[in-house]
Formats: C-alpha cells, structure tokens, sequence
C-alpha cells in the first residue's frame, strides 16, 4: 500500500522549470490535445449506451442477442485492462508521441467500423478492437502528461485529466442519445473525431525530454530495477478505488429506481449533479497543493461516508446528497492515486507504470458491477450492497492510516519529479 513507503513531502511548485513550457498557445493547445486524447476512452465507454435497446431490437434474430449486444458497450474496457500493461511497455521502448498518434488513427477505423458491418460477432471484436486503441492512447496521454510536467503542475493536469473524464461522460451520454434518434448506427460516426486529433497530435507536441533522476533510486542512466513493490501496492489500491469511483455512476438509476424514482429526466438530473460533485473533487485536489499519500485515508473516509449515507437514504434528496459526498471523494481520490503512482516513476519506466495502473483502474471498472451485483445477492438490497463497500473504504481508510502513523515522521527528501 502506499503507506509501505515513505511518505512524501508537501507537493510544491517546481524550482526549475516543467520539462515543457507552461504558458501560451502552444502549451494550450498541447494541453487541450491530451484531454482530448484522455476522453477518447470515455467515449468508447458511454457514447452507444443510448442505442442498446435499438441495437438489441436489431439482433434480435441472432442467437444469444439479449448478452452478446451489451458485450459491444462493455469489451472495450476489458480490453483496456488486459492491454494497457503491454501498451505501457510499448510506449517505453517506441516513443509516446509516435504509438499516440498510430493508436489515434486507428481508433477512428475501429469505433466507425460498425457502419459497415452486419454481423455482430463482427461488431463486437471490431469493438475490442477499439479498446486495444484507448489503452494505447490513455497510456500515452497519461505518461506525456508525466513527461511534460513535474511538481505541482503535474498535479494540475492530472486533477484536470479527471475532470475532463468525468464532465465528458455525461456530454458523450447525451451526444449518443441524440444521434441515435436517428437510427443505432448514428453515434459510431462520433468516432471520426479522432482523424482530426491524430495530425494535430503529430504536429503540436513535442518529443519529451529524456534524462532525470529515477523514481527508484539512481540516475536514468545507471542500472535500476523497476520499483515494482511501490507499484503494486498502488495498483491494489486502485483496483479498489476504481470500484468506488463506479459505483455512483454505473447504479444509480437502480438505486433512485428502488426507491420509486422511474422519471428518467429525474435520473439524469441526479446522475448530473453526482457527476458534478466529481469534478469539484478534483478542483479542490488540484488547489490543496498537498502531497497524495497522506490525503488517501482522509480522501476514503470521505467516499465511506457518502456511502454510508445512500445506505441509510430513505428518499430520493437524501441519496443524491450521499451520492455527492461520495462523488467529492471519488474525485480526489483518482487524481491523488495516478499521482501518487507517477511520483514513484522514472522516465524510462513511466509508460510501463502508467499502463500497469490503468489496468488496475479499468480492471476496477469491470468488475465495478459485479462485485456490487454479488453484494446484492448476499445482502438481499443494491443499497445493502452500496453500504457493504463504504464498509470496506472505511477499513481500507483506517489501514492506511494505520500504515503511515506505523512508518514514522515525514521523509524530507523531495518526490522524483522534484529532483534536478
């Protein structure tokens, strides 16, 4: 866990300047591409949740259409988990920029596919296809975003990262909506867009910089090993931190449902204000200025605390209230872990670190629903469920705390990213 290691100061602006420039058009633009490129995944994830019902009504024919059709929403990110290590180590030994820009282009052949195509078998690996490009482009985006930045600006775009993911969902849910009014195949064209980011992507960013101090210990040059047990420690937490992260988002609509709720504007409107909570996480992460580890325990309780509440809620306001105390917490709690994992980074083992988190992050995310679906059936209520795993963030909270209080004073070296 990360209390295992010692913790680390108080993140403060950068003595030296951050590996890129920080101001200006360029670095606007270099900003604006790699947020872009971050909600490519999320776009994958929700854009053709919309048209299911259409898509199913299609298949109907097809044999095993009722559990095939949803696998064309879900694969994606299963093949982001499985793939998103081996992509990292791609990163590491081609370049981030070059895989970026190939993984961008081929994402728009991929998501667009289903235009053309009349078999779902077909659809659906076209489809795993797609989640093959996001590991590449998360992974890459991700790991620039380390490369690019150091200190506290790397914090920044990081938290802005979460941010862009989380308002992107709901802005790709209702684009998705829209488009397949006019027929299931609609929304796939949303997918071209990355044809237009892929040149800009080759043209504006720049090659980043190789050379530093290594996370692990030693210069970049010399002989390390990669700092697997800080890491893994990371990933596991992440794991669970993705399960947290999911949970408002993914059952929601079943919570407000089991509670009367069937007004589908209603249920939007909820899941907005949620997702609005998540976004105002990462703001007030970014603005703390604090190194990630020690607010871990503190960013748990919080998500505990707003589960705890949607358990206990007996009405519609008091679950949306548990509900954005929770999402306050979840929104700081994946920017303090990315975080938290970069710092332990070396540039030379960045790609590999980064694409072994996001598996642990989209690995969270699949199993998300049918962890919750298993607390259900042990419980015998979603909310019974929901409240189970605030137990679990509040012991995995006292854990850490625990951890930390057990490994002593504050270390006073400065994290990597820190280090000339």
């Amino acid at each position: 866990m990360p209390g295992s290691v010692p913790p680390s100061p108080v993140v403060a602006e950068d003595a030296a300047a951050s590996p890129a420039a920080v101001s200006g058009p360029a670095h606007l633009l270099r900003v604006t591409l790699l947020m872009a490129g971050s909600c490519l995944p999320i776009l994958g994830a929700v854009l053709i949740a919309p048209v299911l019902p259409k898509m199913q009504d299609h298949f109907a024919s097809v044999p095993g259409a009722k559990a095939l059709v949803p696998l064309a929403l879900t694969v994606p990110a299963l093949a982001l988990a499985l793939l998103a290590p081996f992509a990292g180590v791609i990163v590491d030994r081609l370049g981030r920029k070059r895989l970026l820009v190939v993984a961008t282009l081929l994402y728009a052949a991929f998501g667009t596919a289903p235009l053309w195509l009349d078999s779902l078998g077909a659809i659906i690996a076209s489809r795993a296809l797609v989640g093959v490009a996001e590991a590449a482009i998360m992974t890459c985006c991700t790991t620039l975003i380390g490369d690019y930045y150091s200190g506290q600006r790397r914090v920044k775009y990081l938290a802005l990262q979460t941010m862009c993911a989380s308002a992107s969902a709901t802005v790709f849910f209702v684009l998705g909506g829209a488009a397949g009014s006019a027929g299931w195949r609609v929304p796939f064209w949303v997918y071209a867009v990355s044809l237009v980011l892929a040149p800009l992507m080759a043209s504006a960013l720049p090659s980043p910089a190789t050379g530093g101090t290594s996370a692990a210990g030693g210069s970049a040059g010399g002989r390390r090993s990669f700092p697997w047990r800080q890491l893994g420690g990371i990933c596991a937490l992440t794991f669970f931190g993705a399960m947290v992260f999911y949970t408002v988002p993914v059952e929601m609509s079943y919570l407000l449902d089991d509670l009367g709720v069937k007004n589908s504007g209603v249920i939007g409107l909820a899941t907005a204000i949620a997702s609005a909570a998540t976004v105002g996480g990462a703001v007030t992460f970014a603005r703390l200025k604090r190194s990630p580890d020690p607010m871990l325990p503190a960013v748990l309780g919080v998500c505990a605390v707003g589960f705890g509440v949607m358990f206990l809620a007996g009405s519609a306001p008091l679950l949306v209230v548990g509900a954005v105390v929770n999402c306050v917490g979840t929104g700081m709690l994946l920017p303090a872990l990315l975080t938290s994992a970069m710092s332990r980074l070396a540039f030379e083992d960045r790609g590999r670190g980064t694409g072994l988190w996001m598996a642990a992050f989209f690995g969270g995310e699949f199993v998300c629903p049918l962890v919750l679906l298993g607390g259900e059936s042990g419980v015998g209520s979603l909310a019974g469920a929901v409240g189970l795993l605030g137990v679990a963030c509040a012991v995995v909270a006292g854990a850490l705390f625990v951890v930390r209080r057990r490994a002593g004073v504050v270390d006073s070296r400065p994290l990597p990213e820190q280090l000339a």
